[in-house]
């Protein structure tokens, strides 16, 4: 006898041996309990569900002539839930060779002529059984006049004819055709259930197996029992002793799921090289790599989902020793990161995929989210810059307390003081504009004593006539790098400026801040330096950027430009509340100002 495949031989025979389809099985069972049996069933779904498998349960259902212990010689009891299996109808339907029960495929029966003939029969009563039923397999191959004469004979056909429908394309069947069969779409089988199905066979075969191999067939079969039977046909004759998930993965080519989780492993911590020596050993071992690019992308989803769910059991698809694994994994780093590198490898996919090399894109792709910067979340870093704020705009309780000015009010002292200066340089300015001669007397040259006492650290020197403040440097010098690097330019807002001459530059950044430009060196140094170089001349300082272990001894260019902002919108305020058409347009409506947007505001 010839070998039947575990695809046929495992083949359910009753409603209740159907997986991962209840809603059709339930349906149909009521619906024959009750009486209530439509005369045409349109059944879709993906391949391997079950559609042509669920049409014979149906035929035997309708036809099944002896119930499970019904004595021989009773009146004929009707159809039935439970096929007794054990009937002619019901072997003969089983094995396709039923005369009442016509499988037809629909892809060889296309025409108008062979529609025609299946008509003439229909009038006849069955040779046997109590419908005559007619299985058409691949319907939406038929072509367009077929359909239309199937149309009224579908709509009413003799009471003792059924018509069921499969087809994997139900959007290639005429709506007209919809429209006179009751659809039921048979949904993916998930792979808990495909594994459990797998485990009862070889237990039945008495064949050897560890759960990990399971897993991965049912993971390959992606959701058709059909094709988890077959690739479990193929296994099995590679194997021996017994299934195990090194045997599963050589023979299907696909990698084990621990090495998948290896490599997820390996780039959340951030782990460069050890990515790359995965992909080689992969390679040495032949698999495909860009099935296995596609299976990363399904760990780090339920990376994230173990990371975002409280019970992950019910969302992830995957069993219980590897979903502990998962979860451990995902608890030692943010949910953000984790979502952060399944958009950046989803996005870097395509290109693994559409690449004549692929182990070059996945290698780079693998790289590229182990090398990512450390990102702070958007909200973490307002909450810090308003504490920041916060602080900054109020002295500190022990200058407060004896009336001393702080280094920031001393600073904006200078300011104010600069700007009712007749003599004020406007910020990027090398000189300032000629006076009339005679129009003021020089300034009195320093004393010995004040040209050798250096001045406090931080605190910049009262500038000459003819040069710039350093203050007025650094903005003009943070201008011009963002014309050329906008971000760059922000970051460099958020710092302090500690000290600035000829041969030294230091920079004072917060905790929170400080991570924005480490992020950017070294080329952001650089950047730095030749900016500051242009705007003094020809002398290079040395750079170095340091902790602020307290509140900014001085103003960042961001609270400068903060602080402009904020008086611009208050004068504006202002001039709109004491505007002639604005105080009439209040009267006469009967409003009130509210806001007023400034020309940069979106």
């Amino acid at each position: 006898m010839s070998y039947v495949v575990l695809a046929r031989k495992w083949r359910p025979m009753r409603f209740e041996d159907l997986v991962g389809q209840d809603h059709v099985a339930r349906t149909l069972g009521n619906a024959i309990l009750s009486g209530r049996v439509a005369h045409a069933f349109l059944f879709t779904g993906v391949r391997g569900v079950g559609k042509t498998t669920s049409a014979r349960i149906l035929a035997k259902a309708l036809n099944c002539t002896r119930p499970p212990g019904s004595p021989d010689g009773d009146p004929d009891p009707g159809p039935t839930t439970t096929p007794c299996l054990e009937c002619s109808a019901c072997r003969e339907i089983t094995v396709g060779t039923d005369v009442d029960v016509r499988e037809i495929d629909g892809a060889s029966y296309t025409g108008v002529d062979e529609v025609r003939k299946l008509q003439e029969s229909l009038p006849y009563r069955p040779a046997r059984d109590r419908f005559k039923i007619f299985i058409i397999d691949e319907v939406h191959m038929l072509s367009q006049n077929a359909w239309n004469a199937f149309l009224k004979t579908l709509e009413e056909p003799p009471d003792h004819v059924k018509f069921i429908f499969a087809t994997t394309e139900a959007h290639k069947v005429p709506v007209t055709i919809l429209s006179r069969v009751q659809r039921f779409d048979f949904k993916l089988i998930p792979t808990p259930l495909i594994v459990g199905r797998l485990r009862t066979v070889l237990d039945q075969e008495s064949i050897r197996y560890d759960e990990s191999a399971l897993s991965i067939i049912g993971r390959e079969a992606a959701g058709s029992m059909r094709d988890a039977m077959s690739l479990l046909d193929q296994v099995i004759a590679w194997a021996d002793e017994g299934l195990t998930a090194q045997i599963v993965s050589k023979v299907l080519g696909v990698a084990t799921r621990q090495v998948l989780l290896d490599l997820a492993r390996a780039l959340v911590s951030g782990d460069a090289t050890g990515c790359l020596e995965i992909v080689l050993q992969l390679t040495n071992q032949g698999f495909d790599l860009t099935h296995v690019a596609k299976d990363v992308l399904s760990v780090l989803r339920d990376l994230v989902v173990a990371g975002t769910c409280e019970s992950p059991a019910r969302v992830l698809d995957v069993p219980d020793q590897e979903q502990a694994e998962i979860v451990q994994l995902a608890s030692t780093c943010s949910t953000d990161d984790l979502l952060r590198l399944h958009q950046g490898f989803s996005r870097g996919l395509d290109d693994v995929l559409r690449s004549g090399q692929p182990r070059a894109s996945l290698e780079m792709l693998l790289v590229r989210l182990a090398r990512r910067p450390p990102l702070l979340p958007l909200d973490q870093i307002l909450s810090r810059l308003g504490a920041l704020e916060r602080r900054l705009a109020s002295p500190p309780p022990a200058a407060a307390a004896k009336g001393a000015e702080t280094p920031r009010q001393q600073s904006s002292r200078t300011d104010q003081g600069r700007a009712r200066s007749p003599h004020r340089t406007e910020p990027g300015a090398r000189t300032k504009p000629r006076e009339p001669e005679g129009s003021e007397e020089p300034p009195p040259a320093p004393s010995p004593a004040q040209e050798e006492a250096p001045a406090p650290i931080g605190i910049s020197p009262p500038p000459a006539e003819d040069e710039p403040s350093k203050t007025e440097l650094w903005q003009a010098a943070v201008a011009r790098i963002g014309r050329h690097d906008p971000r760059l330019a922000a970051t460099l807002e958020q710092a302090s400026l500690l000290e600035l001459g000829p041969e030294r530059l230091r920079l004072g950044f917060e905790p929170a801040s400080l991570p924005l430009y480490t992020a950017l060196q070294p080329a952001g140094d650089a950047v730095v330096v030749d900016a500051i170089s242009k705007e003094l001349g020809s002398a290079r300082p040395v750079l170095s950027v340091e902790v602020l272990q307290g509140p900014p001894p001085h103003p960042t260019l961001s609270d400068v430009h903060q602080k402009e902002r904020a008086q611009a919108a208050r004068d504006a305020q202002e001039r709109a509340r004491t505007h002639p058409r604005v105080v009439a347009a209040q009267k006469v409506l009967g409003a009130r100002l509210k806001t007023v947007r400034l020309p940069d505001e979106r």
